[in-house]
């Protein structure tokens, strides 16, 4: 079944509307206003606003140099090729390249006239105004996405919570039947709900950050360290008794994955457990002296982990997936 979305809705709507509007003031050429249209409707307000001024600059500068040379040389195929020879490099320049397709239509329309007068000119300005103007219009509405945000949101801290199971019941029993999928899943979710967060952000023009984009980053580098630990956590034998102690801290942390922030209260229970650790008494074996540096190199992982999520400043809490208390990881 085929799905129309938002952008090609309001294309349809926006480019009937342009040619309509363009045909009503008896433009020449009125359908090139439908074009603009389409080429100007953008994913985002931002990419809107900024290809219809590039779009705009560049037509008229291909209106005034087209005439210019037209009228100094001659009304000939040669002197297109010439005028987009001087015109494209000028838009690179000026960085407004996306402009180029549609300021070839003008040029077209200049050369089609066979001469220059205000009256052309008046009428390719309308054309511009009209096509971009309608297609600004139609930008003005952007769906909201704090839904899907926020489905983005609890769906990785299900997976997050999946994952310190997985680590917690390998620490207790030693049962590595784990398939992994949540580490894949985790990955490109976070890529997805990055990618819709920033087109949030671009959908408002004074808005230079979003929480949920600020979010979901913080739990990308969580991720990658929760990527290091995993094999940090295999290494460690279930005969290893510090091994129940980390399992049972990482129980604390997994009954709290929310977006809020007091993290700061297991840092400290963090820094109590690395002292514990530290007053151990010396390795006396290979294999307690390995144990040993896994057991501080998760205690390190993990407090750059919480202090992660500490530097956040935390969104309000949505409906949550499992019961959790009111603190958070």
């Amino acid at each position: 079944m085929l799905k129309i979305g938002y952008r090609t809705l309001k294309t349809g709507i926006g480019t009937a509307l342009a040619i309509s509007v363009a045909q009503w003031l008896h433009l020449d050429n009125f359908v090139s206003a439908g074009i603009l249209t389409i080429l100007c409707i953008q994913n985002t307000k931002k990419k809107s606003i900024n290809a219809s001024w590039s779009r705009f600059l560049a037509c008229v500068i291909a209106m005034l140099m087209s005439g210019a040379l037209f009228e100094l040389i001659s009304y000939h195929p040669a002197v297109i090729g010439l005028v987009l020879l001087i015109f494209i490099p000028i838009t690179v320049a000026l960085t407004i390249s996306e402009g180029i397709v549609t300021s070839s239509v003008i040029i077209l329309h200049v050369y089609s006239a066979g001469s220059v007068s205000l009256g052309l000119y008046e009428n390719e300005l309308g054309i511009i105004l009209t096509g971009i103007g309608i297609a600004l219009l139609m930008n003005l509405y952007m769906p909201s996405v704090e839904t899907k945000l926020v489905e983005y949101q609890e769906r990785i801290e299900e997976n997050f919570y999946k994952i310190f199971c997985e680590m917690i019941n390998y620490l207790k029993t030693n049962d590595g039947k784990w398939d992994g999928k949540e580490i894949t899943e985790t990955e490109k979710l976070l890529r997805e709900a990055k990618t819709l967060a920033f087109k949030d952000v671009e959908n408002h023009f004074l808005r230079h950050e979003n929480l949920y984009y600020l979010y979901f980053k913080m739990r990308e580098k969580q991720f990658y360290i929760l990527q290091r630990i995993l094999p940090i956590a295999a290494s460690l034998s279930q005969t290893v008794e510090q091994g129940h102690r980390i399992a049972d801290f990482l129980e604390e942390l997994r009954d709290h994955i929310h977006p809020g922030n007091t993290a700061l209260f297991y840092l400290k229970m963090l820094y109590d457990m690395k002292v514990e650790f530290e007053q151990m008494e010396l390795p006396k074996t290979r294999e307690e002296f390995e144990t040993r540096a896994a057991l501080y190199q998760f205690v390190r992982e993990m407090e750059e982990y919480l202090q992660l999520k500490s530097s956040f400043k935390g969104i309000k809490k949505s409906r949550t997936f499992h019961t959790k208390k009111s603190a958070t990881s």
